[in-house]
């Protein structure tokens, strides 16, 4: 039996924890393959919110891997053949990825796309590849074999079977565009949730009389309920990203099967860790860390982390303890005893 279960549906990875604001300002559209809603408060036009949802829409018709003709999908369907012209904002989301799985050293990878495809996580037909299939897609993962010529302004794959997925960025870079936009119309504050891309812009609106407040969000319990949270993160303009293995997976003969792939071995990723939350200036750089710092495990995942200006990460274990890096110890509120702070 086969079930598939998404986060960016119906289980947050944040909590919103703001009941003085009037929430149902709040509009979401499906795009991006998940539900994104924006709240602008008290200073939201119909324009605004037109503009981020059109652009969003944008965004998905460059990037996505899963329709027909999108820059994204042109590449991967000439991998190996020729290169493909791409969009700007293409070309600077895939330089990122390069740059974070260069620094990662593999363990974050846009060229992860054939094994995507072969498991089908997040698919209505999941299942578990034979070995042969694994060592297969495997072979086709490399991102050195990903080749930007910003002069032509293309893009190329350089063996036939390689493709991309930007599931692990693309949404950061909309959120940060969603951003860009709020900023230009003067809104002092807003919640954008991209399906958990989280970006909390400017303060929280204080009681009446009273100065602005940083943005409280709950860090959803990877072993609860839907609603449930362990912590709490208070932050202004901050993007806060969580990876992990109950956000999205497939059931299949009572086993579950997380979504988050080594590039090593061709598996759910599997080193006792259930999430990790990455807070950043950019949501770009929070979506690539937080998948990068999963599949890193503890140790080199906070090297890493630690070795960014400006960013914080919690890392949540099977056995309930918590470890954060500098970043997040000063922003991070404990609030569920049954885990603990090591």
């Amino acid at each position: 039996m086969r079930r598939v279960f998404f986060k960016s549906i119906w289980l947050p990875g944040i909590l919103l924890l703001s009941a003085c604001i009037e929430a149902p300002r709040a509009q979401a559209e499906f795009v991006l393959g998940t539900i994104c809603s924006v709240n602008l408060y008290k200073q939201g036009s119909a324009k605004v919110y037109r503009d981020i949802f059109s652009r969003l829409r944008e965004i998905e018709n460059l990037m996505s891997s899963n329709k027909a003709d999108t820059d994204v999908d042109k590449i991967n369907r000439n991998a190996g053949i020729r290169p493909v012209s791409a969009g700007e904002e293409v070309i600077e989301v895939l330089e990122r990825a390069l740059y974070y799985a260069e620094l990662s050293r593999g363990a974050f990878d846009p060229t992860v796309g054939p094994l995507v495809k072969l498991w089908g996580i997040t698919s209505e037909t999941p299942r578990v590849p034979g070995t042969g299939e694994i060592s297969e897609a495997l072979s086709l993962i490399n991102y050195r074999d990903l080749l930007i010529d910003r002069q032509s302004g293309t893009v190329f794959l350089r063996r036939p079977g390689m493709a991309l997925d930007l599931g692990g960025i693309a949404k950061g870079y909309a959120a940060d565009e969603a951003v860009r936009i709020i900023a230009k119309a003067r809104i002092p504050g807003a919640i954008i949730d991209l399906g958990g891309n989280v970006f909390a812009y400017g303060k929280k609106e204080g009681p009446r009389g009273k100065a602005a407040e940083p943005w409280r969000i709950g860090l959803q319990n990877p072993l609860g309920d839907r609603g449930t949270y362990i912590g709490i993160l208070e932050i202004e303009n901050k993007s806060i990203v969580t990876s992990g293995v109950y956000e999205r997976y497939a059931e299949i003969n009572g086993r579950q099967y997380h979504h988050i792939l080594s590039a090593e071995d061709g598996y759910p990723v599997d080193n006792g860790l259930l999430s990790v939350t990455i807070v950043a200036d950019w949501s770009i750089d929070a979506d690539a860390l937080s998948t990068a710092a999963f599949a890193l495990g503890y140790e080199k995942g906070r090297a890493l982390i630690e070795s960014m200006d400006n960013t914080g990460g919690v890392f949540v274990f099977a056995d309930r303890s918590i470890r954060l890096t500098g970043g997040a110890e000063a922003v991070f509120t404990l609030k569920d005893t049954s885990y603990r702070i090591l």
